[in-house]
């Protein structure tokens, strides 16, 4: 432990300490602090947000449904706000973050301005010493880890980039700035949910568009109605049913699974499934056609090949259907955008499409992006949509120490491993949201995903005070059970056998394992009450 953690006298001492005022970290504080404990909330931003302050690049919105990615728990909360469209932009969506922050009162509990780096556990005292970057320090007995699957971008990943003379930007760290893309030549790196979204932005603002692509992606258009007096009023009378039914989906999302085997209908029938969900505009196509595209090839073949002619059909060029089409995976095995008219953009004369899979980036020069052939792409801006170190990287990034010293970073490091990813086995008292091997490490509307695990964590805290119980923690063999369900059902996947931030091929030395519970948000919800019902057996309590 450092000295600086050491010194108790120093540090402001608490209940619980929230890192995070996103989706879940504003939830999970409303509810400590409802239980009557002491707890605040730290954040490195300036404002509320998560996800939705930091992600401000051009084009960024929702790709759930706004009437589902919500807060359920209260009905008035619910129906006070309005949306102005089925997929509304980040602007929108942060002044909703703020419309939930002020309507609960949570502001004068979080600290802004304030990154976490340290967190160490002192077994003497069987609490938490956290350390800020700024020196504060909190002496606490819960800490809550609600920092994002998505926030740890991946920023540097070339040489050169403090070199370049023009502005470089990651779309996760986009300034809170009006950026003129006028008369610019802008290159953009990566072709994934954002990429897409910034692509179809800013293409016909620029002088010059070149796009790196080093792997194609499946799209799925969206439908964004907007939405008047009736259409809000139409979906805030399903209140109840959606707060009945979305946590009990295999996504979290209004859809599931519905139409029996695939390969027992007819040709016919499935052509008309998948022409109905592709025409619904939104993620139903991904999951909500049917299961076994995830596990049969022969299905994933079939539905990928319809997907592809839906891209074929808007390309016609063979060369950028050779580009922008994926052939070497199926459809719903990566994370599937939504777009609107992302693929018509490559026909526009001032856009660039450049592969990078065979002949990749190898440096950024003053003058713009460096690739293997020596060729130089001059640039006035570049911006780096290249992803993030999804589930992990929030936790890894601060230090954190458990039982005897051990380093969570160290050991993710070989092998990232947690229950049920609400707590880690050697940890005791830290409980994590958004964690690997859970559904809202990815595969999960996430507001329904979070409020549950907030709302276990709660529940949890509440109950093992309720007993004077002052530490729970997983037991190994229980952590060790939960990796071998997660692991047996990922296993039966196809999604294991693509190479995607999902399965953490993104970060250079990152273990391999799907990041996501893939048995279903339901089945996940079902399997956290039993935890819960059984009085936390296979955790260790004292």
């Amino acid at each position: 432990m450092s000295d600086a953690l050491s010194n108790t006298k120093t540090a402001t001492k608490i209940d619980a300490l929230v890192v995070g005022a996103g989706v879940a970290g504003l939830y999970q504080l409303y509810q400590l602090r409802n239980m009557g404990l002491t707890v605040k909330a730290l954040d490195t931003a300036s404002n509320v947000g998560g996800t939705w302050y930091w992600n401000r690049y051009p084009g960024a919105k929702f790709d759930s449904e706004a009437y589902i990615y919500q807060y359920l728990f209260d009905e008035a909360l619910y129906k006070n706000w309005s949306w102005s469209s089925r997929f509304p932009g980040q602007p929108e969506i942060e002044r909703w973050m703020n419309y939930v922050a002020d309507s609960l009162d949570l502001r004068k509990d979080i600290l802004f301005k304030t990154t976490v780096i340290s967190a160490h556990f002192d077994e003497t005292t069987q609490r938490w010493l956290v350390e800020t970057l700024a020196g504060q320090r909190f002496d606490v007995q819960y800490f809550v880890a609600c920092g994002g699957m998505l926030s740890a971008p991946l920023e540097n990943l070339f040489p050169g980039q403090d070199s370049f003379k023009g502005r470089l930007f990651h779309t996760a760290r986009w300034p809170n700035e009006v950026i003129d893309f006028k008369g610019k030549r802008v290159g953009v790196i990566g072709i994934g949910a954002t990429g897409i979204q910034v692509i179809q932005t800013i293409a016909s603002e620029v002088d010059q568009l070149k796009v790196f692509i080093r792997t194609p992606q499946y799209v799925n258009p969206m439908a964004n109605p907007s939405y008047g007096p009736a259409e809000v009023d139409a979906y805030k009378a399903r209140f109840e049913e959606l707060k009945a039914t979305l946590p009990h989906t295999f996504s979290g999302f209004e859809y599931d699974f519905v139409h029996g085997p695939w390969k027992k209908m007819s040709v016919e029938r499935r052509q008309e499934i998948l022409e109905e969900n592709w025409q619904h505009g939104a993620l139903k196509m991904w999951l909500a056609t049917c299961p076994e595209m995830f596990m049969d090839e022969e299905v994933s073949e079939e539905i990928s090949e319809f997907v592809r002619q839906k891209m074929r059909d808007r390309l016609k060029d063979p060369h950028l259907c050779e580009l922008l089409i994926p052939t070497d995976y199926g459809f719903g095995t990566h994370r599937v955008p939504l777009e609107h008219h992302y693929l018509e953009v490559y026909h526009r004369p001032n856009v660039e499409a450049i592969s990078v899979r065979g002949n990749p980036i190898t440096e950024i020069v003053p003058e713009g992006i460096k690739t293997a052939d020596g060729t130089v792409y001059a640039l006035d801006y570049v911006i780096l949509a290249t992803g993030f170190d999804a589930g992990s990287g929030a936790l890894t990034r601060i230090d954190i120490r458990g039982r005897e010293g051990r380093s969570l970073k160290e050991e993710w490091r070989k092998d990232i491993r947690t229950s049920l990813g609400l707590m880690i086995h050697g940890y005791p008292n830290l409980f994590t949201t958004g964690a690997p091997l859970a559904p809202s490490a990815a595969l999960c509307n996430m507001t329904t995903c979070l409020q549950q695990q907030t709302e276990w964590i709660a529940e949890c805290i509440s109950n093992t005070r309720a007993k004077g119980v002052k530490v729970i923690e997983p037991g190994e063999t229980f952590q060790n059970d939960w990796v071998e369900h997660h692991d047996g059902l990922a296993n039966a996947t196809l999604v294991v056998k693509t190479h995607s931030w999902y399965m953490g091929s993104n970060v250079e030395g990152k273990p391999r394992r799907l990041l996501s519970y893939i048995g279903g948000v339901g089945q996940y919800r079902q399997k956290c009450s039993e935890v819960t019902a059984s009085n936390y057996a296979g955790f260790v309590l004292r």
